[in-house]
């Protein structure tokens, strides 16, 4: 093993298990009990006013082939922890042999802890800056290995673009980037913005490495006066007010002429900074830390039926359950399976249910544009924040 990293095999021999499920398996097996069971993912309580559900197609590859029945929310389903009564919403739900999939629990509920808590606050992030751009840039912030989980999550959430080579190949889009402090170490500003201004299909240059930023500014724009956007990653130490530097640099820029040349920020933004940004003149975003280590969904995978018996732990609902929206008034509503209620507003149930897995087989699976569709949606009509 060259690095501290679970390998896919070991992934899916469960060697990524918690040891009490390893136990458990022996312990059942002794007693000759393997039951039908439900068990649901749900989660009590969250920071997120909705959560945007990611992670899904992990778990149909780990879940492929055994003999499992799988339904689910789909991903990029923007919801509620819990309903218009106060019962959780149980995100997935699995039914089968408990030793078909017991030891994947803990797999399980990193895929989706994870990736909904990425997918979450990126969400916010896009209902704040609504049409303005936003670039994952925070796969640095963490393990290599799950990189493409974390561009992909932050895709679904609603970034224009991801910087990872191998989670935009996973997207299916092109990687987006624009220089790094290091070819203006190497080469000089001079070289290198000339080099990235010749080479790049969006002309965007780094312009605080050496100098202040407005007189960078000033130098880049006369220089290169067609360019898409000059970028600000100013550290935190020299970086004072930076909505004041970003009003600074767009007076300096418009009084020159240079109305078109855009300002991108990044460099440690947080949620909370970008409003003030935007109105300063930010006309772009790169994001990173807080975007790669967003609070994870505090997800949990509870049996709540055991051979036809509704059974669970203290603190969690027992019963097969589906998930219904209001066709008229959009509530969300958790009910016992086949149950023919109306909202309460009169409207029609449906459940919001799919069934994924038969038997082990996926029988139905979203592209990740329908799956990003769907979150930009929701976010658009949601009251998010």
């Amino acid at each position: 093993m060259r690095f501290a990293i679970a390998s896919e095999d070991d992934i899916l021999n469960g060697k990524t298990a918690d040891i009490y499920f390893e136990r458990t398996i022996e312990d059942l097996k002794l007693n000759g009990k393997n039951p039908e069971v439900y068990a649901e993912v749900t989660v009590s309580s969250t920071k997120y006013k909705y959560i945007n559900f990611t992670g899904l197609n992990d778990v149909l590859n780990l879940l492929r082939d055994k003999k499992i029945d799988v339904y689910a929310i789909p991903e990029g389903t923007l919801i509620k922890n819990r309903d218009e009564k106060g019962v959780p919403v149980p995100f997935l739900i699995i039914h089968g042999r408990y030793l078909d999939f017991a030891i994947y629990e803990t797999a399980l509920l990193g895929f989706l802890c994870q990736a909904s808590g990425i997918s979450s606050y990126s969400s916010m992030i896009y209902k704040v800056l609504g049409d303005i751009p936003f670039y994952s840039f925070g796969i640095r912030r963490m393990n290599p290995a799950i990189s493409p989980m974390i561009d992909r999550s932050a895709y679904i959430g609603g970034a224009s673009g991801v910087s990872g080579i191998l989670g935009a190949r996973l997207i299916g889009i092109k990687p987006v980037g624009t220089m790094p402090h290091a070819l203006s170490i190497i080469l000089g500003d001079d070289a290198a913005w000339e080099s990235v201004y010749k080479n790049s299909d969006v002309k965007t240059i780094l312009i605080d490495t050496f100098m202040d930023e407005k007189f960078a500014a000033i130098k880049a724009a006369e220089k290169f006066p067609g360019l898409d956007y000059i970028r600000l990653d100013t550290p935190a130490s020299r970086r004072g007010n930076f909505k004041n530097i970003v009003r600074e640099l767009r007076w300096e820029l418009n009084i020159r002429g240079y109305n078109n040349i855009k300002i991108m920020a990044s460099g440690g933004l947080k949620l909370e900074d970008l409003k003030d940004l935007v109105d300063a003149g930010v006309s772009a975003f790169g994001i990173g830390t807080s975007i790669a280590s967003a609070e994870p969904v505090d997800f949990s995978l509870d049996i709540v039926n055991v051979e036809g018996t509704n059974i669970t732990k203290r603190g969690k609902f027992s019963g097969i359950k589906d998930v219904y929206k209001c066709n008229d008034c959009g509530n969300i509503y958790v009910l016992p399976i086949n149950s023919n209620d109306r909202c309460e507003c009169g409207g029609e149930l449906k459940s919001i249910m799919i069934k994924y897995m038969d038997s082990g087989n996926v029988i139905f699976n979203d592209d990740i544009e329908s799956i990003r569709s769907r979150s930009i949606e929701a976010i658009k009509r949601l009251d998010i924040l």
